[in-house]
């Protein structure tokens, strides 16, 4: 029985700290626009891209390279209520669509320190590809980079921001 207790304990303890928040969390978190927002109607996607004018990308500006490469950093920070994403869609013009046919996105991802404010956000289409699976593969990579040492986070917060498609044409493919 003792052993068994043990066990127990010891399988708590391990997923306890396997939930932990990541440290030193923003409570409400001020976003910095990488570019400016001077269109919030009329937008337009440039094929995978969004329309800069609308989306020019936004960061948590106390957002550090310590936090985002913790476990469950993004998890911890994502906000975006069904009322913004209802805005995003209307400012895009997109006033029905099907489950998976879009999502709306962080043009710079919350694991690259990306914030919820809507000049962070679009519609990403999944189709024509590359679409929102293949900015994914831009994300993490950009997020190892980071998290390696290769890259500081500014570069890659406005590399992602100014053409994700150009990273993710030099990456190997698969």
């Amino acid at each position: 029985m003792r052993r068994i207790l043990v066990g127990l304990a010891a399988c708590l303890l391990f997923a306890l700290s396997a939930c932990r928040a990541p440290a030193a969390l923003p409570s409400s978190p001020v976003a910095a626009h990488i570019g400016q927002r001077t269109k919030s109607t009329g937008c337009t996607v440039r094929g995978p891209l969004p329309d800069p004018d609308c989306t020019p990308g936004a960061v948590i500006a106390s957002a550090t390279v310590e936090q985002i490469c913790q476990p469950g950093y993004a998890r911890a920070v994502r906000d975006v209520p069904d009322r913004v994403k209802e805005e995003v869609y209307a400012e895009y013009g997109i006033r029905t669509h099907r489950a998976g046919e879009y999502e709306v996105d962080h043009l710079i991802s919350l694991e690259l320190g990306g914030s919820n404010d809507i000049a962070n956000l679009w519609p990403e289409a999944a189709d024509p590809r590359p679409g929102f699976h293949e900015k994914d593969r831009v994300e993490n990579y950009l997020h190892d980079q980071v998290c390696s040492g290769a890259m500081d986070l500014r570069t890659a917060q406005e590399a992602i921001a100014s053409n994700w498609l150009a990273i993710y044409e030099r990456l190997p493919r698969r």
